[in-house]
Parts: C-alpha cells; structure tokens; sequence
C-alpha cells in the first residue's frame, strides 16, 4: 500500500480532514509533480518523481530511500539510482519550482532569508562532512553544512534553494573528490559567497523588499558590499564586537570608534521604542529597539556608511544588532518587522526536516545530496500548497 500524505497535514484537527480530502491530496500531488516531470527526461524517472515525492510528504518516521521503497512495495535499486546518481538537472527543477512559487506567492513585500543548516553524520565518507560547528547539535561534531535560501512571503514560507559547503580540506583532496562524484569546477566558496551566488542567480527573478540573515552572513563585509552595489536592501545580523562610530559629518562628532555593544550602551534609556513583533502564544512578543546612522570599517579599503538596528528583550537578557545600507528609512518599527522574518526560516527547516524529511538522507554522493535536497524542497513546496488550500475549506 503506497504511502499516503495525509499525516503530513497534522497543523489541521483529525475530524476535520476527511477521507475525501486526503484522496484530493495524493490526486493533488501527482497534478502538481507533472509540472516537472519534462525536465527529467525518461518515463522511468517520471514514475520515481512520483514515489520519492509520495514518500516525503507521507508519514513515514524515516524517509530516506528504502523506507520509502518498501511502503511502495518497490525493489531499492531503481529508486536510489534516481536518487543518488540521477542525470536530471537539480538547477533545472529548482528553477521551475521558483516559477511556480512567484506565480502562487510571489510578492515584492517578501523576504529573502539566507541560513546555514548541519546535518550531523557518521563517518567520514560523506560528501563535505567534516568536524565543524553545527547548530543542530549545538557543539562542533561531524556534520555537512547546508545554506539554503528561504522566501518569507505574507501567509507563506518555504525554501527555494540550497547548496553544500565544501570544506577547504575537501576541495583540495582528489581522492575525496572522485570517491564522492564532486564535479571537477568546484572550487571552495565561504557559507556567504555560496548565499551570495544563490542570491545572484534567484534574486532578480523572484520579487522581494529585503535579504535577511544571521551574524554569519552579517560579519563578512564584503557579503554587504556587493549586495549594496547590486542596490539590494539587506538586514543582517552583526556580532556584538563590531566597529562603529558616527558620520564625521555629523555635528559634534568626534570620530571615535567602538563596538556596537558599547554603542547601544551608551543610548539614552529614553530614546529607546518598544515594539510590538509578532502576537506569541502567552501573549504579544515586544522588544525595545532603536536605529541610527554610523559608519563601519572595511579591511584595507574605506569606510562606509551603514544603518545600525539594536534590538533587545524587554527583560534585557538577549540584544541583536543589525547593519542595513546606506539610506535606509530610519524606521524602527519597520526594520523590527524586516528583522522578524529570521523567525519565519526556523519554523521553515522545523517544518523540512520534520514533514518532509529534509534530513533523512543516506546518500554520500554530491549529486545525492543536492538531488535530495531538490526533491525534499519541491516536497514542502507543495504541502504549503495543500495547507493554504486546505484552510480555505475548513470554518475559521
């Protein structure tokens, strides 16, 4: 008995969902894989789309490819060669999907969000794994490091592209390389030059009002750069130790530099505002917050002029700082909101790896994991799909 995708629908109550309705959801999913099915090529692989698909979005505790296999009652072979060693174009389908999604939620009021993501592995035959933080486990273990791309839409939230880390080590081991299929252009990019080239190649054709990020891709100033000379409006997260001082044209300024912790000490308690972020669950999520102009250091090159968000707990016990480009609005509550959306990846990557088995691959290979990685996108694509449809119908 195939799988079906009606447990991966658990945001609705029980009594709600009915037959009928998960019926719609398996004819649904075969609809909605047909869109893709002439970029792969062979009838053969159209047929696997729609098992490795069924199997993702299904409530199997673990949906890596034998689980997903057997529930089909189908030999392993066919399916892991589709899989893990597939001559379809990942770009391909990634590219067709991001249609697909600017046509149903695309909105130039949408956000770009840009994480990394590790998946912790045994062994060291996989493809990128290496001892390096991983925020999963919270420590520095044997992991590989995805960064994704995520789109924050108004009402809708999902992934639209993904690479893999290649540690420096890897990229110059040619046994490594040819063991683990890496194609011979790869070279070593940083997690921010890889969001970089993903923003390059899906920015201008999905439409968005800013890029957001965590301190990783925050820190690198050469990563603000280049999105501001592109005219991109970026929110990034920066560390507490990062080097500011006021605009020497500014009146009365001393040109003093000092550390964006320190700055946001030094602000007077009454100009800070409190916001209102987001409604929480034991009541509305506020954080007081204020912006400014100042300018920031660049290594061997000349300073520029950015936009200084600080935002902390009422209660005083976290702080964020963020730089945004020169002539951002100086609207701290807007800039709250912008900052917001980081929360939106969270529940994202909670929704990948729990729903659609984001992280249940055993592939080693890099066609493997990046063919996964695809197919596991596609996979939430199409559940925030089936929810949105499926919200219209239930009594609100």
């Amino acid at each position: 008995m195939p799988a079906t995708p009606a447990t991966s629908l658990r945001a609705f109550d029980d009594e709600l969902v009915h037959s009928a309705d998960i019926a719609k959801c398996i004819s649904e999913l075969r609809r909605f894989a047909d869109r893709y099915k002439p970029l792969l090529g062979r009838s053969d692989q159209e047929r696997h789309l729609d098992v490795y698909l069924e199997g993702l979005v299904s409530g199997l505790e673990r949906k890596s490819i034998e689980p997903i296999a057997n529930a089909h009652d189908l030999y392993r072979r066919p399916l892991q060669h589709f899989v893990g060693a597939g001559g379809w174009s990942d770009p391909a389908l990634r590219a067709e999907m991001q249609r697909h999604i600017v046509e149903e939620v695309g909105s130039p009021e949408a956000v770009l969000v840009v994480d990394g993501s590790g998946f912790p592995k045994k062994g060291e035959d996989s493809v990128g794994v290496a001892r390096q933080w991983c925020g999963r486990l919270g420590k520095v273990d044997n992991c590989q490091i995805g960064v994704f791309l995520a789109y924050s839409a108004p009402g809708a939230n999902m992934l639209l592209d993904g690479e893999l880390y290649l540690p420096k080590d890897w990229v110059s081991d040619r046994a490594r390389r040819e063991m683990t299929h890496v194609p011979r252009g790869i070279k070593y990019q940083s997690n921010w030059e890889l969001a970089d080239s993903m923003l390059k190649r899906v920015g201008p054709l999905v439409p968005h009002a800013w890029i957001v990020g965590d301190d990783e891709f925050g820190r690198p100033s050469k990563f603000r750069d280049r999105l501001a000379d592109r005219g991109e409006r970026y929110l990034l997260e920066v560390p507490s130790n990062t080097s500011v001082r006021k605009p020497p044209s500014w009146p009365g300024s001393k040109v003093k530099w000092c550390s964006v912790g320190r700055r946001q000490a030094r602000h007077p308690v009454d100009k800070w505002e409190r916001i209102t972020v987001r409604d929480g669950d034991k009541g509305p999520i506020e954080v007081d917050a204020f912006c400014t102009r100042v300018e920031t250091r660049r290594r061997g090159g000349p300073v520029r002029e950015e936009t200084l968000l600080v935002m902390r707990t009422i209660n005083r016990t976290q702080t964020w700082y963020f730089l945004a480009p020169k002539g951002t609005a100086l609207d701290t509550a807007m800039l709250v909101r912008v900052a917001s959306h980081r929360h939106h990846v969270e529940q994202v990557f909670g929704m990948a790896k729990g729903e659609v088995g984001l992280d249940h691959y055993e592939v080693r290979s890099w066609v493997g994991w990046h063919h996964h990685m695809t197919l596991s996108m596609m996979a939430l694509w199409f559940l925030v799909l089936e929810r949105g449809r499926l919200e219209k119908k239930l009594p609100r």
